[in-house]
């Protein structure tokens, strides 16, 4: 599969939309944030990067989101890792450096503790592990409880951004950043320091909570959440060249 076209592949029922690139390895796994999908910017600058460096890549939707079946309502993070997990393992042969963007940071860091093996190293893009535990006031989770359902304006794009009831109570069920995370591969983060979606003391605590001894955390000055204009792109893709170097 050279040309990374649009396929589907069955997980629990639902088919799942991705893209799958051959190359080298280690595999690059792309991972989107929260009701984002796999032709986002940073994505596509993923995809354009190892096609030129002759790397495989996937990417994929979750379900309820872009290309694949399923409601978005009914999404939870523990159903999310699960399909990454099953992409991983039917997908992808050999070392996978995984690189999760926002929510994606927080798949990737469960993916890795499932499949520590098969990880070469990971890379967090405005990484937002625990954001159901820090992310809301308690206002907000009463509602969530009460409602069983958020809507909040979105910064992004014209529909409300919803938060369900399932989707906060599977991430409470998934905190990492209350103790040590026993991953010992490569890691890097990139933050900008004006996210206020994920504020930087977030990717402090992350760096603080892992316990392998290569971590770095790159602070883009002025960057925001996303991440995608030009020199954020191109500060991702030279943590990302840098990991991949040592294989070339």
């Amino acid at each position: 599969m050279t040309d990374a076209k649009l396929r589907h592949f069955e997980v629990d029922g639902k088919r799942l939309g991705y893209r799958l690139r051959s190359g080298r390895s280690p595999t690059l796994l792309f991972l989107p944030g929260y009701a984002s999908d796999m032709e986002g910017a940073k994505a596509l600058a993923l995809d354009d990067f190892a096609q030129r460096s002759g790397l495989a890549l996937l990417r994929f939707d979750y379900s309820g989101t872009g290309s694949s079946e399923g409601s978005f309502d009914d999404g939870t993070l523990a159903g999310w890792i699960d399909e990454a997990v099953h992409m991983l393992d039917q997908l992808v042969k050999g070392p996978v450096v995984l690189v999760g963007s926002s929510m994606g940071g927080w798949i990737a860091l469960h993916l890795a503790l499932q499949r520590p093996e098969r990880i070469a190293a990971l890379v967090g893009i405005a990484a937002a592990p625990d954001f159901t535990d820090w992310g809301f006031t308690d206002e907000q989770r009463t509602e969530l409880r009460s409602a069983g359902r958020l809507e909040e304006p979105n910064p992004y794009g014209p529909e409300p951004f919803v938060t369900t009831f399932g989707f906060w109570q599977s991430g409470q069920q998934l905190l990492l950043l209350e103790r040590p995370i026993a991953l010992d591969c490569p890691v890097r983060l990139i933050h900008g320091d004006q996210d206020n979606d994920v504020p930087l003391p977030v990717a402090y605590r992350l760096l603080q909570q892992l316990r392998s001894a290569d971590i770095q955390l790159t602070i883009v000055k002025g960057g925001g959440h996303r991440m995608s204009r030009r020199h954020e792109i191109d500060a991702i893709l030279r943590s990302v060249a840098a990991l991949v170097e040592p294989a070339q």
